[in-house]
């Protein structure tokens, strides 16, 4: 009985591409976290429940994460950045508009935070993260470097432009000067003061560049 040559044995399988599967149920498990804390809530959400809606063992998401908090946030830091290529910029954070208007520029960025902001699939995950940030010191640190942080140079930098170009003082502080554009926008999301809308942020860039004193 003759023996086949090995050019006539059948070719192997191909091994299971590892890489593949593993980024195939890290994305399962970022779109199973961000629904689930949309549907249920924070505090009703586990890891165990997670890990199902995924369809993985919860012991896939404890070799990435020690936490739902820390899936969420991962979750939630992608949503951004697949948000921002799917529009267009590449990266989630680049800079912000330079036209040479500095009051149109920034009406412009926080009239689309505040559609950001009202837009359910961001609500949900953003108000729970920044909720457990307050009992959670840990996460609250990176929430605030890896979520918020990089955000808040953008708008550094654009008053910095604005101040080289004569249009903003040259002795304020860039970084409290950038907190009154964020700050009472946060403020009114976080605590439901008031209706965010673009006439709101409007007002809001008006009186922090030009005060609050007669003119």
């Amino acid at each position: 009985m003759a023996t086949k040559t090995p050019a006539e044995a059948p070719a192997s399988k191909a091994a299971p591409d590892a890489k593949r599967r593993s980024e195939r149920s890290r994305r399962a498990i970022y779109e199973a976290a961000l629904a689930l804390v949309t549907e249920v809530g924070y505090g009703k959400v586990t890891i165990e429940g997670i890990a199902a809606r995924a369809g993985v063992g919860k012991q896939t998401i404890y070799r990435w994460w020690s936490s739902k908090a820390e899936v969420l946030l991962e979750a939630f830091i992608d949503l951004g950045e697949q948000a921002a290529e799917a529009a267009g910029g590449g990266e989630a954070f680049a800079s912000l508009p330079d036209t040479g208007d500095v009051a149109a520029d920034l009406k412009g960025v926080l009239r689309a935070t505040v559609d950001e902001l009202l837009d359910r699939k961001y609500d949900a995950p953003y108000r729970a993260l920044a909720a457990e940030g307050v009992v959670n010191r840990e996460l609250s640190e990176k929430f605030v470097q890896q979520l918020l942080e990089p955000g808040l140079k953008l708008y550094v930098a654009r008053i910095e432009a604005a101040q080289a170009a004569g249009q903003i003082r040259e002795d304020l502080d860039p970084r409290i000067a950038m907190e009154f554009f964020v700050s009472p926008l946060a403020q009114r999301w976080l605590q439901g003061t008031g209706p965010l809308t673009h006439e709101y942020t409007d007002k809001i860039v008006d009186y922090a560049l030009h005060g609050l004193a007669p003119r």
